[in-house]
């Protein structure tokens, strides 16, 4: 859930996430925009054809219906069109007296009652003696009406002719293709931005395998990042490969000087240390342990440079079981009085560190054990629970222990706390300089032996 949690957080930073959500971002805007285009357009196509349908309707009603001598409006109109034939269907005409003279109506059969029109003040006619408005029909339902009044014969008897239908009809229609356009729309655009998600994802694949291949080049499985990469990131691999071969090759100077250094100070602090010897006295006892502590110093500075340069590099890796069940067997036969038993970890470990120090460092803590031991000693492998890459190893004894308060004292350099003990007091000292120059912990508890039990925790690569 933790693992999950994290990621969460991380997707706002995440490339991939970016550019998915901005190009998803900009098909529903682009999506949106169609819609309303679309929808606009065909509102307008729609009441265009609706109103040049009305204007049909009402010249052809003009052209159906004349007058009488004695002024009777006169003519059955057929529009062509059955909804006029319909009771209170939305869909009426009708023709009345408009001056003198003139008397009788006809309407469409399927006007069962009369609809009301607003008066020529509200609603005026234009020069060419028509007018539009929209008015509530018969049902409740919303009516557009073309109206015009024209002249019937050379009297100037005139009437009024009146065409109306049913908008709401439209509207219904016009909904009806919106929402149809907007499953459609949804629905290429799901597709569209699935799509464009997948390719995003397989263009972005090369930094996945850049990324895996600095894994492995952290990891210590490759030297370098290889196969072929786009134009786009080549460039950062080469420069990448660079970087690696340069601190390869710093690491390697490093080791170097360190070597050199310590092969030209060794003879000359031997010459120190002898001729202080020989010349005896306050003054060469003087000269011969300055010479031995400064050859000291330099042993332990010329170390810490050495494993300084091999934690910076990025290339080592060490099984840890291997290496431990083989200093086991060692330690085991050099001392077959003591009871040396190894607890392996389930899984394989890899130390991010380089195989002699790692061998040094477990050297010093069980050849430790061994020389206090009473007669058992027991060594353990596991990782660090709530941690992906620590591991612990943890080696204890049934022997005297080392009191509390002077736990910090045995790390000294130099620092024996028994001299009955044959050794040069260097071991526990070098092994927490190695775990410092790592950035481990190196933690010495009383053990459930009785005697005392050293925890050491590294870094392990994934």
């Amino acid at each position: 859930m933790g693992t999950w949690l994290s990621r969460l957080r991380l997707w706002p930073r995440s490339l991939t996430f970016r550019v998915i959500a901005f190009s998803t971002i900009w098909a529903i805007l682009t999506l949106v925009v169609i819609f309303t285009l679309i929808t606009t357009l065909y509102r307008q196509a729609s009441e265009r054809g609706f109103d040049s349908l009305l204007s049909a309707h009402l010249f052809n009603l003009i052209g159906s219906v004349g007058i009488s001598d004695n002024g009777a409006l006169t003519g059955s109109p057929d529009l062509g069109d059955l909804r006029f034939s319909e009771p209170n269907s939305g869909w009426y005409w009708s023709v009345e007296p408009a001056s003198e003279g003139v008397h009788g109506e006809i309407h469409s059969s399927s006007m069962t009652t009369s609809i009301l029109s607003p008066s020529v003040a509200e609603v005026p006619f234009n020069a060419n003696f028509q007018r539009s408005y929209s008015t509530e029909g018969i049902k409740g339902e919303e009516l557009e009406v073309f109206e015009s009044e024209f002249v019937l014969d050379a009297k100037n008897r005139a009437a009024r002719f009146r065409v109306m239908g049913n908008h709401s009809e439209l509207e219904q229609e016009i909904a009806s293709f919106q929402r149809r356009l907007l499953t459609y729309l949804s629905l290429f655009g799901a597709g569209m931005i699935a799509i464009n998600a997948i390719a995003i994802l397989l263009g972005l694949q090369p930094l996945r395998r850049v990324r895996n291949a600095l894994a492995m080049v952290r990891e210590g499985t490759a030297q370098r990042l290889d196969g072929r990469f786009p134009a786009e990131i080549e460039p950062l691999a080469n420069e990448t490969n660079a970087l690696i071969e340069n601190n390869r090759r710093i690491v390697e100077r490093s080791r170097t000087q360190v070597g050199n250094l310590a092969h030209s100070l060794k003879t000359p602090l031997a010459v120190l240390i002898n001729e202080g010897r020989a010349l005896g006295g306050a003054k060469g006892q003087l000269i011969a342990e300055q010479a031995a502590s400064m050859q000291k110093q330099v042993d332990h500075y010329l170390q810490r440079a050495r494993v300084a340069a091999q934690r910076d590099s990025v290339v080592f890796r060490t099984p840890v079981s291997p290496l431990v069940e083989r200093m086991v067997r060692v330690l085991q036969k050099l001392n077959p009085r003591t009871k040396l038993t190894l607890s392996p970890p389930p899984a394989e470990i890899v130390f991010a560190g380089e195989r002699e120090d790692l061998e040094e460092l477990l050297g010093n803590l069980l050849d430790n054990a061994m020389k206090w031991a009473r007669s058992a000693v027991a060594v353990s492998v596991a990782t660090v629970p709530g941690s992906a890459n620590l591991f612990e190893i943890a080696i204890e004894d049934d022997g005297p222990g080392i009191p509390e308060d002077k736990a910090r004292e045995a790390l000294k350099r130099g620092r024996r706390l028994d001299e009955t003990k044959p050794g040069t007091g260097l071991g526990l000292a070098i092994v927490a300089e190695l775990v410092n120059e790592y950035g481990g912990v190196l933690a010495l508890e009383r053990s459930g032996m009785g005697g005392l039990r050293a925890v050491v925790r590294l870094r392990s690569l994934q």
